[in-house]
């Protein structure tokens, strides 16, 4: 059995405790005999400069680089509110993205049977969610130039940032998008501001053109992010795949994720190109970040980032049986009352981040 080789990089806040939980889960599949993990750690985020006076080391970027994927907990917290902003913790996660050319992110928003009275919306308007946000990751408002700061004088200052798309990078995150709709339910929205935004009217543009020519039999509508957002509210199930930007996605698969009841229930998955191979670099963490107020509690909901290495079995290593076992083991957890903080319901007992991870892994065993 060929050895798969795993970078965790647990990060801030309640990223250990989270990554705790799917570490377990490595072990388990290990000693199951279903795949064999090699796993390196490393720092990032506040951890990283702590340590280094930097959001992540170069030693760790060459880890990142030579492991067939990474799994990723969260960055961030008031304590580096004041480090300078090249060495925020955010930026090494923005670093990873960029440096190993992963464009596509992946967030899925289910909403579990058992989690539909969780969510803030009505049981029917959530009940049965499904979709997938497929967000452009590494282009847009976030990585354009110019990013400045200028100082005006007589105290008055301008930022800029700078909104900017290629017609490459739209045309790759859409057949992305396209090529999963065609494993779902055969549909696409697009989501950008044509109205107000040039970088709208290309997006709209090339989304069209590739459709046209490659992707007929994919039902394609377009809506605007505004209007976009407003349906994911009032009706989220209309939806099937949903492509957008780097912006938009940001915001619109937040906002998705509190039609499955929680953040701490949103996995996600970040791409790259397929090489020669086939292979893609890749990158896993939970949508969520990293709730400096709860951390080292015990009290973090994990299921974000145990369904965040579900989704690097499927994607990363083929093993879709492996990580159905695992989606199945939550429902069946879900199913069974226990419940987390942030998902606490009348009835349902409350248990801890450890708890909740060791009753998914008995959930495991009774597949067995």
């Amino acid at each position: 059995m060929a050895a798969h080789k795993l970078l965790l990089l647990p990060g801030d806040g309640i990223g250990p405790e989270v990554m705790a939980e799917v570490q377990r889960l490595i072990d388990w599949l290990n000693a199951q005999g279903i795949a064999h993990f090699e796993t390196e750690h490393g720092l990032v985020g506040g951890a990283a400069y702590d340590a280094h006076k930097a959001s992540i080391s170069e030693d760790t970027m060459a880890k990142a680089k030579a492991a067939d994927a990474v799994i990723f907990g969260a960055v961030g917290g008031p304590k580096w509110d004041s480090v300078p902003y090249e060495a925020r913790p955010e930026a090494g996660l923005l670093r990873l993205r960029k440096e190993l050319g992963m464009f596509a992110n992946l967030r899925p928003a289910v909403c579990y049977p058992a989690l539909a009275d969780a969510s803030s919306l009505k049981r029917e308007v959530v009940e049965g969610l499904d979709i997938m946000i497929v967000r452009e990751l590494t282009g847009g408002v976030y990585f354009g130039e110019p990013k400045t700061i200028t100082d005006l004088g007589n105290g008055q200052k301008r930022a800029i940032d700078t909104q900017v798309y290629d017609t490459y990078e739209i045309e790759r995150i859409a057949r992305v998008a396209f090529d999963l709709a065609r494993k779902r339910r055969n549909k696409l929205t697009s989501m950008e501001k044509r109205n107000v935004m040039k970088s709208g009217v290309l997006w709209n543009e090339v989304v069209t053109q590739v459709h046209a020519r490659e992707y007929r039999d994919v039902q394609l509508e377009h809506q605007l992010a505004d209007s976009g957002g407003m349906n994911l509210v009032k009706s989220p199930k209309q939806f099937d795949v949903i492509v957008t930007d780097n912006l938009f996605g940001d915001m619109l698969s937040d906002e998705a994720a509190m039609a499955t009841g929680s953040l701490g229930m949103l996995p996600s998955a970040s791409l790259g190109a397929p090489d020669a191979h086939g292979r893609r670099r890749a990158l896993y963490e939970p949508v969520h970040g990293s709730a400096p107020d709860i951390a080292g509690k015990g009290i973090a909901n994990p299921i974000a980032t145990i369904a965040s290495f579900a989704m690097c079995l499927r994607y990363s290593f083929d093993l879709g049986d492996a990580a159905g076992r695992i989606e199945r083991a939550i429902a069946d957890v879900l199913d069974q009352g226990l419940r987390t903080a942030d998902i606490k319901q009348e009835g349902c007992r409350t248990v801890g981040t450890r708890e909740m991870g060791e009753a998914i892994l008995a959930a495991l065993d009774r597949q067995a």
